[in-house]
């Protein structure tokens, strides 16, 4: 049995994935990318963090939250492979 060279992205549940990672990418790239998806979280955070959360909207609450939920799980991915890729064969 071949493996694929491509990984789908689990954040979101479906039949058919529509993104993925390349398995074989370079590991600078896997990391470049794992890197964008959890600074964006960190920096979302960092707003919150200095903001009155009471007037915030619950919606926009739940919209950001999912976001925030989206990125990370994308980040995991990355360094998930990342991880399997620097272990020795």
């Amino acid at each position: 049995m071949i493996k694929s060279p491509y990984i789908p992205l689990t954040a979101i549940d479906c039949t058919i994935p529509a993104l993925l990672i390349d398995r074989n990418a370079p590991l600078d790239v896997l990391h470049a990318n794992a890197t964008a998806r959890v600074l964006a979280v960190t920096q979302l955070m960092e707003t919150f963090s200095s903001r009155e959360v009471q007037e915030a909207d619950a919606v926009d609450l739940k919209h950001l939250a999912a976001t925030a939920a989206v990125l990370l799980r994308d980040g995991c991915d990355l360094l998930n492979v990342l991880g399997w890729r620097l272990q020795p064969s």
